[in-house]
């Protein structure tokens, strides 16, 4: 029987077509997650981020563990204070999990109806804070964080006393037995925890992401001392609540259509975040998620649509 030869040219042609063929159907590389807390991952990147809303229990838990958000904002302002429903929420993100970065489970940020208003109001309701530190959780939006002083309280609420000192803040107050159900939610040891449970970018290990809404017109009066105070990782300027600050209930919507007063007091907040190195957070649309980004922009609410949309736009390497 008679061997037909292929050209060289053609046997070089077919075994590059293989061997891309092949490469083409392997997984890439799973993503290796540096961090616990997914977000401050990202910021640390200098990647923007993303959240969703979240509430509910164990079954509202499991279905976002897969959401395509970067973190989850548990509404308690307005919500029901409810703990026990959040431990439950932060078992079914772990049961769900893990995300598709690797991650144990998405960060999960709550609001609180403690407010910022001043230091005594802080110092009796603190209890509030370690109670939802103790679900697992990954940090903690004040509002209405008008005084210095409550946002100092605020900040040592979620340090433990054997935290390293920092000029500015006293001793911590979280108490030894607050480690034990959040350390399970994170996957790691109760002393691994304790080593961990601090304010991120105050201490560089840190996993706790806290957060300021700076959103009347009191806390605006005051936007660059509370923007200062140590351990503070984000803050916005809350237009909803502002609006209504500033009797101008109706003076907000798109970013280009802000009422001017409004539109100064978002440019005051951006400015105090900009000195004070914090994350900056405000609405992104699809028709604007990229100019909010040049303008400084740093944590984004919106939608599924504008984030992926930004995520392109900053070249985003970690899976989502």
């Amino acid at each position: 029987m008679k061997k037909t030869l292929l050209p060289l040219g053609v046997l070089l042609a077919f075994s590059s077509a293989i061997l891309y063929t092949c490469a083409q159907a392997q997984p890439p590389a799973a993503y290796k997650p540096k961090r616990i807390n997914r977000a401050i991952e990202l910021l640390e990147q200098g990647q923007p981020i993303y959240y969703s809303g979240g509430h509910g229990g164990y079954e509202e838990g499991k279905k976002a563990a897969q959401t395509w958000a970067d973190y989850i904002n548990y509404e308690m302002e307005h919500g029901a204070l409810d703990f026990t429903a959040l431990r439950a929420f932060m078992q079914g993100l772990v049961d769900g999990g893990p995300t598709k970065s690797g991650h144990r489970t998405p960060a999960v940020i709550v609001t609180l109806p403690v407010l910022g208003v001043d230091e005594a109001h802080m110092k009796a309701n603190f209890w509030v804070v370690q109670q939802t530190i103790a679900c697992g959780v990954h940090g903690i939006l004040l509002c209405h964080a008008r005084s210095p002083e409550a946002v100092r309280v605020f900040v040592e609420s979620v340090r433990y006393p054997n935290a390293k000192p920092v000029p500015g803040l006293g001793e911590g107050l979280l108490g030894n037995g607050s480690q034990g159900f959040a350390s399970r939610i994170w996957g790691i040891t109760a002393a691994q925890y304790m080593k961990k449970a601090d304010p991120w970018p105050l201490n560089p290990d840190g996993e706790f992401l806290l957060g300021l809404k700076i959103e009347d017109k009191y806390a605006l009066a005051n936007a660059e001392k509370v923007a200062a105070v140590p351990g503070i990782g984000f803050a916005e300027w809350g237009p909803g609540d502002m609006g209504i600050s500033l009797n101008l209930p109706d003076g907000h919507g798109a970013n280009e259509d802000l009422h001017p007063q409004m539109r100064e007091a978002r440019a005051k907040v951006l400015a105090a975040c900009k000195r004070n190195k914090l994350a900056f957070l405000n609405t992104v649309r699809p028709n604007d998620v990229e100019k909010m980004i040049d303008e400084g922009v740093r944590i984004g609410s919106g939608g599924q649509e504008a984030a992926e949309k930004g995520r392109k736009y900053t070249k985003r390497q970690m899976p989502w």
